[in-house]
């Protein structure tokens, strides 16, 4: 290591306990444990007003950016770090609900895309309005109003840091 010391002594870490306090390890933590718990709350008010789960929606989501044809399977898995099987299985699922569909694609005679179906995208708009107000109320209303923009900005900054940061998925 350079002359700079280890990275414990660097970081003032000599102790459990000095490592439980610290200050980045805690702030850290809070912001996984608020993620956790608005992920619960917000996930199961969905479900609970739409009938779908989180994900789900937040394939629906996709879908609906992705417009037109629709999307190959191995982009829904990208953007939501899922494995083959486990799209597949989601998928199949949805469909199975009415609110996606499978299509062929105009790009590779082999493959094939998931689209919306008119269902899917009325469930979709269903579960926004409910995800929405929830949004607001549970992760801006806490927040001062001067505060807001900032945090929205300073959480895209850090999306796309830890997005650049991935390995790129096969």
């Amino acid at each position: 290591m350079d002359s700079g010391g280890t990275v414990d002594e660097r970081a003032g870490i000599a102790t459990a306990k000095e490592a439980a306090d610290h200050e980045l390890i805690v702030g850290f933590g809070r912001l996984l444990g608020a993620a956790n718990r608005l992920e619960h709350l917000l996930g199961r008010a969905v479900e609970q007003e739409s009938g779908i789960s989180h994900l789900m929606f937040e394939v629906l989501l996709i879908l609906a950016r992705a417009g037109g044809d629709g999307l190959p399977m191995k982009a829904i898995g990208r953007a939501q770090v899922l494995t083959t099987g486990g799209v597949t299985r989601l998928v199949d699922r949805m469909a199975a609900a009415g609110l996606v569909e499978r299509a062929d694609d105009p790009g590779d005679r082999r493959g094939r895309l998931v689209r919306l179906t008119p269902l899917g995208e009325e469930t979709a708009v269903r579960a926004a309005t409910v995800h929405v107000a929830n949004i607001q109320r549970f992760f801006l209303d806490p927040l001062p109003p001067t505060h807001r923009d900032r945090f929205m900005d300073d959480l895209r900054l850090l999306s796309r840091a830890a997005q650049a940061a991935l390995p790129p998925l096969r």
